[in-house]
């Protein structure tokens, strides 16, 4: 029975010591560059403990038929390795994980899984304002017009 407050004690220091939560949105425009450059844009939220977090994550981009470049629209979810804090002002990130996409072109039109890897950093701007820069390599479904495509973008981050 002497163990029962000890063990709690040790529980509640765990508790105290904890990093609190954090949580950021993300509103972006970019472009994607396969097979043409075309813009995209979406939006993003994630959340995390210290250096690990997850991310949700949407963007379409538009066709281009003069380009042969297909519309495309992704919904992701993402595990992103991040320092906890600032460094000199900015806060670099790794990111991988998948989803689903739809792309379609005139007749043809092609749903799936894909996944995808990238990276970026998260520049301080005021206060919880910041610009978040991200690149992305997008890997699709062997039915896509275009199965491996890349993805560059600039952004407004809140963090709260």
């Amino acid at each position: 029975m002497k163990r029962f407050p000890t063990v709690g004690l040790a529980i509640l220091l765990l508790a105290l010591a904890a990093a609190p939560a954090s949580a950021d949105v993300t509103a972006f425009l970019g472009a994607n560059t396969t097979p043409a450059n075309r813009q995209v844009r979406g939006g993003a939220i994630g959340f995390g403990l210290l250096v690990v977090g997850l991310e949700l994550e949407y963007a379409f981009t538009p066709d281009d038929p003069a380009a042969n470049a297909p519309s495309l629209k992704t919904g992701t979810g993402n595990l992103m390795l991040q320092p906890p804090f600032m460094i000199f002002g900015f806060q670099p990130y790794f990111t991988t994980g998948g989803g689903f996409y739809s792309e379609q072109l005139g007749s043809h039109s092609d749903v799936g899984f894909g996944v995808d890897t990238g990276g970026g950093v998260k520049v301080s701007l005021a206060g919880p304002l910041r610009l978040r820069v991200d690149y992305r390599l997008f890997r699709l479904g062997s039915g896509a017009l275009n199965p491996t495509t890349h993805r560059i973008y600039a952004g407004l981050n809140l963090k709260f």
